[in-house]
């Protein structure tokens, strides 16, 4: 079981965390919604909570709960930037369809 990120996602994740002064790495999971079933949830992790999963890619912590793994095992999580937007976006191996918008996805 891991989660990997690219060169530009862990160099995101550190320059955020040193400018917010604050937390320990990137927290990642999913939640049931939109038309195809889960979507992903990403925020910065202040705390480790004794049942998270951590993985360390590249230097820097991914939070993961244990409920959420088997959903996003194998996902590299990259940051990508066009034109004036940005955002973080994850290649998963276990989607097994998109919704049209490309918001949420199923397993």
């Amino acid at each position: 079981m891991a989660i990997s990120l690219t060169d530009s996602a862990a160099s995101r994740v550190r320059s955020y965390l040193d400018a917010r002064g604050a937390g320990v790495g990137l927290r990642l999971g999913v939640t049931k919604t939109g038309c195809s079933g889960y979507s992903y949830v990403i925020n910065y992790a202040d705390e480790i909570a004794p049942t998270d999963v951590i993985f360390e890619d590249k230097g820097v912590k991914v939070v993961v709960d244990p409920e959420a793994l088997p959903l996003i095992d194998g996902t590299e999580v990259d940051f990508v930037k066009n034109g004036l937007n940005e955002a973080f976006s994850f290649r998963n191996p276990n989607i097994t369809g998109e919704c049209g918008c490309g918001e949420s996805f199923n397993i």
